[in-house]
């Protein structure tokens, strides 16, 4: 049996604050999603002026990585690169980019997800949060 880490609450504050920071560093208004590693929805956080559509996005975004274990980029790429009937996959409502997963010693064991500006800036954020973590 291996032994995994898991987030608390700590770690889930660090990186809301990191990823928001990130926002607010760079005037984006933007919701913030943290998940586990069952895409478990663990914080949810909408800036002032994100639209109301980005706090439905965002949670989607990080529950597909972290499900995945990959970025939610990954799944947009491959819807985008033709093969269409991938947006049928089971379980997997945010194939765009902005959702990142979190991996300690090779386990993924949540996920950040993004949405209100750009895709690759929502990517950006999500890392930012991450990268707190150390």
């Amino acid at each position: 049996m291996k032994t995994k880490s898991v987030l608390e609450l700590t770690d889930v504050k660090t990186i809301a604050a990191a990823a928001e920071a990130e926002a607010v560093k760079n005037q984006w208004a933007v919701s913030i999603a943290i998940v586990d590693d069952g895409g478990h929805l663990l914080w949810l956080q909408r800036l002032d002026g994100a639209a109301a559509i980005s706090a439905q996005i965002a949670p989607a975004k990080a529950h597909t990585a972290a499900l995945g274990r990959r970025e939610s980029k990954v799944y947009e790429d491959v819807i985008n690169g033709g093969r269409m009937s991938f947006l049928s996959a089971p379980a997997l409502q945010g194939m765009l980019e902005g959702g990142v997963p979190i991996l300690r010693d090779g386990q993924c064991i949540g996920a950040v997800g993004v949405s209100g500006v750009k895709s690759n800036e929502d990517a950006q954020i999500a890392r930012a949060g991450i990268a707190a973590l150390g």
